[in-house]
């Protein structure tokens, strides 16, 4: 019985250390979670962020690059200090902010690093990186931010910034992460996945003392971070610095298409801001100074802005009339009633003489003719069917829609209907004599500069555009992928565009002589945006050009606010921006400096005088 007993003991502690070696086998050799857990205490993730894609102009000039910043990390359960005043002069940070940023790493995670100090200049960085061994649990992260080699061109650009909470949550990829950056607006946002690139991560040893020690396993599990891809854009950047030069002081936009592309070559907003200064550390104090900014210089009026078209608008009823061939190219009408105020006289007007001299009454007719086309013998209904005729014409030259522009924050304007007026005033209730003024541009009718640039660059090529863009290709490991933009035809027809073109032609000469360039034929139309405001405000200055007259290379529209009569500061604006393109500089010779007259605004002299 005592040997029985004695036997069933020494089983009982043979078949117990039997299970603890067969655990302490499988902690050891085959379950790696324990294992893991003991590397962890000595091995650091690092991510390594891709270089951005750059930017560059469509002569291959770079635009924006990339600089190396850090952000000093911390592992909380690792890092102590013992002189805290010392350690914030050291890192040139206040206390407050020090133990604040201590406190949210410590909740993010007191064993997981998180970034202590971010944005540390290169530097910076210099000064503190001898000295960051003295403090366990602290170590750098490169990384970079943007940098812009000219002050310019804020609006398309865009700027990146850190990623917030609410685009982490919409993130369905999973790719971005607390404290990413991300594209915010402009071609930065609009390509964001084509510069990125990806994220890389190394594994590194360090000692107790947070000293690295080499790479975990010879790097191999480290993945490599790939850069971004690199954006070439349609912009001419010495053009662009100009047309910002002479838009400094004024509000207002110059936009400059070449017509047989849809390449934009110019697109300058003003009041600006200097991209640089939403870069780095100080993103957050200068976004506000920017934002609180009166003149709203994070306004892009290129494609954000809307005005009345004014006059220039004369050119799409033209067009529309043609097509519907309400009226001819070379029919002779005979203007004999104001039907509206007007500068031009009564009398004898083609097409060609009705631009030449912006007749209002000439117009009125020209449109009255497309809206009313007798379709229905009530008045009213059948002003209602001309309508809906007009209203699909003009949507058709890219009015009341956003083009397609590849950027973020391009507004529609607005193109007035059936359903506008029915709203207005009633169903059947109204007829073209409540229209008319759309007839020269006013009314409910409002467009952007973009729009109104491609206008010009329809009238340039007779009848079509390409969707105007602001990127022309991409570039990767050295092979370069252009991309492609859809054609849109405008009209029926283009042989009456040549009554047009001539008409447009003479009335440079006419409405805007002192915009003319000796040796270039431009052709455009000068219009005056009204501002909406009943005090003394100048309305808007509008002009709207291509040249040369054959095979043309530059469509041009130039909106300055408050600034009068089209001639003179649009015209001449779009007229120097026109001859830097063609000829490459500015012919100063002669009794006339333009330049000067658009830099002094001194058309304020002539148009309060």
């Amino acid at each position: 019985m005592l040997e029985h007993r004695r036997l069933v003991i020494q089983g009982l502690f043979i078949l117990t250390g039997l299970v603890f070696l067969v655990r302490l086998f499988a902690l050891q050799v085959t379950d790696s979670t324990y294992r893991l857990k003991a590397e962890r205490n000595i091995i650091q993730t690092i991510i390594e962020y891709p270089f951005r894609g750059l930017i560059y102009d469509r002569n291959k000039e770079l635009i924006v690059h990339n600089e190396p910043i850090y952000d000093i990390m911390v592992v909380p359960r690792d890092f102590y200090v013992e002189d805290t005043a010392a350690f914030c002069e050291l890192f040139r940070i206040d206390e407050a902010t020090f133990l604040e940023n201590l406190k949210e790493a410590r909740e993010y995670s007191s064993v997981k690093p998180s970034p202590l100090l971010k944005k540390i200049s290169h530097r910076e960085y210099a000064s503190i990186q001898d000295h960051l061994y003295q403090f366990k649990g602290l170590f750098a992260n490169p990384r970079t931010v943007r940098r812009y080699t000219q002050p310019m061109l804020a609006h398309q650009l865009g700027y990146i910034g850190e990623v917030s909470q609410r685009q982490l949550d919409r993130d369905s990829s999973g790719y971005y992460r607390s404290g990413d950056f991300i594209g915010i607006t402009g071609l930065e946002e609009q390509y964001e996945e084509v510069l990125r690139g990806e994220r890389g991560k190394s594994f590194r040893m360090v000692n107790v003392n947070g000293i690295a020690k080499g790479s975990f396993k010879n790097g191999e599990l480290d993945t490599a971070s790939v850069a971004g891809k690199n954006l070439i854009t349609t912009i001419d950047m010495d053009l662009q610095a100009y047309a910002e030069k002479l838009l400094k002081g004024k509000r207002g936009s110059v936009v400059a298409i070449e017509p047989s592309t849809g390449e934009i070559l110019v697109m300058a907003s003003s009041p600006s801001y200097n991209p640089n200064e939403l870069s780095g550390k100080y993103f957050g104090k200068n976004f506000k100074e920017i934002e609180k900014d009166t003149l709203s210089p994070l306004f892009n009026r290129a494609i954000m802005a809307t005005y009345p078209p004014g006059s220039i608008f004369k050119t799409v009823q033209a067009l529309i009339a043609l097509d519907e061939q309400v009226i001819g190219p070379y029919e002779k009408v005979n203007v004999n009633k104001y039907y509206m105020g007007d500068h031009a006289d009564l009398g004898i007007y083609d097409v060609a003489k009705g631009l030449e001299f912006s007749s209002n009454n000439y117009f009125y007719e020209v449109m009255r003719r497309v809206i009313n086309q007798k379709e229905s013998a009530n008045y009213f209904k059948d002003s209602r069917l001309g309508m809906e005729k007009w209203a699909e014409a003009v949507r058709k030259f890219g009015f009341g829609s956003r083009l397609g522009l590849d950027i973020p924050g391009e507004v529609a304007g607005k193109v007035p209907d059936v359903e506008t007026y029915d709203k207005m005033h009633g169903e059947l209730r109204w007829a073209y004599s409540t229209i008319y003024s759309l007839s020269i541009g006013q009314g409910e009718m409002l467009v952007t500069p973009l729009q109104v640039a491609n206008l010009a660059a329809i009238i340039a090529n007779e009848g079509h555009y390409i969707t105007p863009h602001l990127v022309k290709g991409i570039e990767a490991k050295g092979e370069y992928t252009p991309l492609e933009f859809e054609k849109h035809e405008t009209g029926k027809g283009t042989d009456y565009y040549p009554a047009i073109i001539e008409g447009m032609s003479r009335a440079v000469k006419r409405t805007a002589n002192l915009a003319v360039i000796p040796d270039i034929e431009m052709v455009g139309k000068t219009g005056t945006a009204e501002n909406g405001l009943k005090d003394e405000t100048l309305d808007h200055s509008v002009f709207m050009a291509y040249a040369p007259r054959e095979n043309p290379q530059i469509a041009v529209a130039v909106y300055v606010e408050n600034a009068g009569w089209g001639g003179l500061a649009a015209g001449i604006t779009a007229s120097l921006i026109i001859e830097k393109h063609i000829r490459g500089f500015i012919n100063k010779k002669g009794w006339f400096d333009k330049e000067n007259y658009v830099l002094e605004q001194r058309y304020l002299e002539a148009v309060e005088n």
